[in-house]
């Protein structure tokens, strides 16, 4: 009932809703839903049975588990019986949606998927990450790159991801703010005049942990989207220009105190 109120005003239909694992499976043959939210506690079974069922009816299916528990015990079995995804209850709309989106990538253009689903985690990770990592808070904007390509000043780390989807994630930012930055990262005075191959070390790593932040949470929540990370590289200079037509790709500036700092997201256009 809860999250047919959370669907209400969005284009997700709840088709059918059934209150035992039997319900379920008689249901799911009449309306072969997009998507099926499976909870583990039912009257005649649980729900990772219940889902088995379903999943040797049709191997396509996609079912979500939404529970209390989310430990890796519970992800295993839900995996082996056929769940395509797990969210831990109390579940936000957002996260619902996300995960939705993502299972139903199938029926959705892909920009669309990308620009609902993967760009909105990259976003949160990264506004969390500057605040967790440096204490820095900041504003979030998203938007699509049009052109294929950016110009960057300063430093630049690149991160290739490798899996489904494949692509590569660019964080970017000026000099100054590059050094403002590490300042901030290893808890430096803000006026201290950082040496500039450790800041730019600073910012080499700090940029990998958010991706891997990022990746894993996508990991996490969604199956067979075992995505990973290709070892970082570092470009420092002005002017540089990064072109990748055969990728969909998103900036994500996040604006602070000590300037813009930027998470530039591509995806391969097909998934």
């Amino acid at each position: 009932m809860m999250i047919k109120s959370m669907l209400a005003k969005t284009n997700f239909e709840v088709c059918a809703e059934a209150e035992t694992a039997v319900q379920a499976i008689d249901l799911y043959a009449k309306f072969r839903p997009d998507v099926v939210t499976m909870d583990m506690n039912l009257p005649d079974t649980d729900g990772i049975e219940c889902s088995r069922r379903i999943h040797a009816m049709d191997s396509r299916c996609k079912i979500m588990m939404v529970s209390a528990m989310k430990d890796a015990k519970l992800i295993m079995h839900g995996r082996l019986a056929g769940i395509s995804a797990f969210l831990q209850k109390p579940i936000n709309t957002n996260e619902l949606i996300d995960t939705l989106m993502v299972l139903c990538q199938n029926n959705i253009e892909a920009n669309i998927i990308y620009r609902e689903s993967y760009v909105p985690t990259y976003a949160k990770i990264l506004q969390d990450s500057l605040m967790e990592i440096a204490g820095i808070s900041s504003d979030i904007e998203i938007t699509a790159n049009q052109e294929g390509s950016i110009i960057v000043e300063g430093i630049a780390v690149v991160i290739g991801v490798v899996g489904e989807p494949r692509g590569r994630v660019i964080f970017h930012m000026g000099k100054d703010t590059m050094k403002a930055f590490a300042n901030a990262v290893l808890g430096r005075d803000r006026s201290y005049d950082a040496d500039e191959d450790e800041a730019q070390a600073t910012v080499e790593e700090t940029s990998n942990i958010i991706a891997g932040h990022a990746i894993s949470k996508i990991n996490d929540i969604i199956k067979d989207r075992e995505m990973r990370l290709t070892p970082p590289g570092l470009i420092f200079g002005s002017r540089i220009k990064f072109s990748s037509p055969e990728l969909t790709t998103f900036c994500i500036k996040a604006k602070t105190e000590i300037g813009d700092i930027y998470m530039n997201a591509g995806f391969a256009r097909s998934v």
